[in-house]
């Protein structure tokens, strides 16, 4: 947990219009179904990395409203008395369900689904929308820039470049999920155990008479964890004579250096000279951290031209992925419930991409038994179940000439149980773990699907059910049913 803020007044207006509204018109309590989604992925990518649940848990567990906020709302002269009690003796009481964080998940497929009381089940929506979206934005921003450096780690130094604090650290969370190996935020690691990394700045060697000088009093603080930044005044003339220097000092004391920084310059041509430099003098050991506005796709072309690059520390493209910094999820109406029995509903758009996929629903994942890879995604409604000892029939819901028969696979539903009445019943995993559990989930992702350019599309399925309940419903909408 990162802070104690009372954020429950984090709302869009809205939430509180309708409330009251819902309230004064008696339906308040009626049972509503919201799915939160996305619609695109990011970067023109196949699929996203899932996170921000674990924030979206704690808001939910703290969600009350103190004395302040409720003079507050009584202050704008909108709201009823009734409402006003009702937000003092608040106790959420909804269900949640949501995938998993570190799980790809593909366009339309609920990551958060709410049942509930519609007055409870509105309001939250604007904390699951901004927990998930930013997280989910920067995990996949920081697993692209991770799959670009090919195994070499990679580092997060975005925190002065992030929007807010609040950026900085969540994101320095996200980036972690997305395979990042550690971070320059050192709150992040006081408040998640993200491995805090850093040395020093073009300050410190500015500071001393010379280069050297600086060199030497960094090394004699910290001789087995000594990496120089070389590139304060020229990388080839200084830095790295200078580096080199220090580090066979180091080594006749008994320590080894740990490594030279690059952070400006044609860095594929730098660190190619100063590896065979280094290794010249016997320092094959010491790595070579490159650094200054990476991306992927700079990140990509550096190892296309052969950079001789140990790791990458990578900042302001990471923490707010300026290519492409809006995740679209949006929160919307599935269905209610009237008299015990469930209504879908669906929301319509002159915009194909726009219109709902209706009701109560499952997501499955299809795994091929003998390869392991992910071959689909199935939205079942709610009460449906894939029998995967059978075989199963997909088909692309836009190009429904496209079908495909599965056989010998396994069928695993994404959405796990997270609250229940209100009550958390999901004991959230260590972030090791959630990063362990994306990486291997990763795993099962055709490489096809994960290329940067033209991925291959992946199934996104309904079934027939559903398929046939939505067509049904925009039937009925067509003649104003």
């Amino acid at each position: 947990m990162l802070d104690n803020r009372q954020l429950s007044m984090l709302v869009d207006f809205y939430e509180l219009t309708m409330g009251n509204g819902f309230l004064q018109n008696g339906c308040g309590e009626e049972i509503a179904y919201f799915d939160m989604f996305y619609r695109k992925a990011p970067d023109g990518a196949a699929y996203a990395i899932a996170a921000g649940l674990e924030q979206v848990i704690e808001y939910l567990k703290k969600l009350h409203f103190t004395e302040e906020d409720i003079a507050y709302l009584r202050g704008k002269k909108l709201f009823s008395e009734g409402f006003l009690d009702y937000l003092r003796d608040f106790k959420f009481a909804c269900d949640v369900w949501a995938i998993p964080e570190g799980t790809p998940v593909f366009p339309h497929e609920p990551l958060v689904t709410v049942r509930g009381p519609v007055m409870q089940a509105q309001l939250i929506e604007t904390m699951v929308l901004l927990s998930v979206n930013h997280q989910s934005l920067i995990a996949t921003k920081a697993n692209r820039i991770v799959t670009a450096a090919q195994g070499r780690p990679v580092m997060e130094f975005g925190s002065r470049r992030a929007q807010g604090y609040d950026g900085a650290v969540l994101g320095a969370r996200a980036a972690y999920i997305g395979g990042v190996a550690g971070t320059a935020c050192a709150i992040a690691d006081e408040a998640f155990g993200i491995p805090a990394l850093g040395t020093m700045a073009h300050s410190w060697v500015q500071l001393y008479d010379t280069e050297l000088d600086a060199f030497r009093a960094y090394a004699k603080v910290y001789p087995d964890d000594c990496t120089l930044l070389i590139d304060t005044y020229s990388v080839l003339n200084s830095g790295l004579p200078n580096a080199i220097t220090v580090f066979k000092e180091l080594e006749a004391a008994g320590h080894k250096g740990r490594g030279v920084r690059i952070d400006s310059g044609d860095i594929a041509y730098l660190s190619k000279m100063c590896r065979k430099k280094l290794d010249e003098a016997g320092l094959e050991y010491v790595g070579i951290v490159a650094s200054n506005s990476l991306d992927e796709y700079i990140i990509r072309d550096l190892i296309m031209q052969g950079a001789q690059i140990t790791s990458f520390g990578v900042g302001e493209r990471l923490v707010t992925s300026k290519s492409e910094p809006v995740f679209g999820g949006v929160y919307k109406l599935a269905a209610v419930e009237k008299d015990g029995r469930l209504i879908p509903k669906i929301k319509l758009s002159e915009n194909a991409v726009k219109i709902t996929e209706p009701s109560w629903k499952q997501v499955w994942r299809l795994y091929d038994n003998e390869t392991g890879k992910a071959m689909a995604d199935v939205l079942t409604l709610h009460d449906e179940i894939i029998d995967d000892t059978q075989p199963y029939e997909i088909f692309d819901p836009i190009h429904t000439y496209k079908r495909k028969t599965l056989t010998n696979f396994t069928a695993r539903i994404l959405q796990v149980p997270v609250f229940k009445a209100g009550e958390c019943v999901y004991e959230t995993p260590t972030l090791p773990e959630i990063q362990a559990y994306c990486k291997a989930q990763l795993e099962t992702i055709w490489e096809e699907t994960r290329r940067f350019e033209n991925p291959q599309e992946y199934y996104v399925d309904l079934s027939p059910e559903l398929w046939e309940l939505k067509q049904r419903m925009l039937r009925m909408a067509s003649r104003g049913m």
